[in-house]
């Protein structure tokens, strides 16, 4: 068994401090506890959820560095990191924490390099084959 905080995917995510920033946001995040177990026949990914995490992850402001998910002209998902300095797909396993955001509305033009506050809703992924534990759903730019 290994436990674990925070993971976008297996192969991306724990936690770090969040640096230049509100950190509530990625403080809430934090709160997610996520615990891996496995035996020679199964394999469940068991999520612990803050009390009122979507209530509490309402209207939620997050600030950091995206990237578009998939690439295109328009972007409509992106996954956003707390620190560049602790990219998640810079092969570092300590790396900064992530989390996937959906975009009410696509977007073009985006530029990487600059940090973002987004606005959206918190909601738990509650799948036990992923890592995956929260996703920000309808967000919108707020700071660019």
């Amino acid at each position: 068994m290994q436990t674990s905080r925070l993971a976008f995917y297996a192969a991306l995510g724990t936690t770090a401090t969040v640096a230049h920033a509100d950190t509530s946001g990625w403080d809430l995040i934090k709160e997610i506890q996520v615990e891996e177990i496995m035996t020679e026949t199964t394999y469940e990914v068991v999520k612990t959820f803050p009390q009122q995490l979507e209530e509490r992850g309402k209207g939620m402001e997050i600030s950091g560095y995206a990237f578009p998910m998939l690439p295109g002209e328009t972007i409509r998902e992106l996954i956003l990191v707390s620190d560049m300095g602790l990219c998640p797909l810079c092969g570092e396993g300590d790396h900064g924490a992530n989390l996937q955001v959906t975009l009410a509305e696509p977007i073009t033009n985006f530029d990487e390099a600059v940090r973002i506050t987004l606005k959206g809703d918190l909601k738990a992924v509650t799948d036990p084959e992923t890592w995956q534990a929260a996703i920000l759903e309808d967000a919108q730019i707020i700071i660019n």
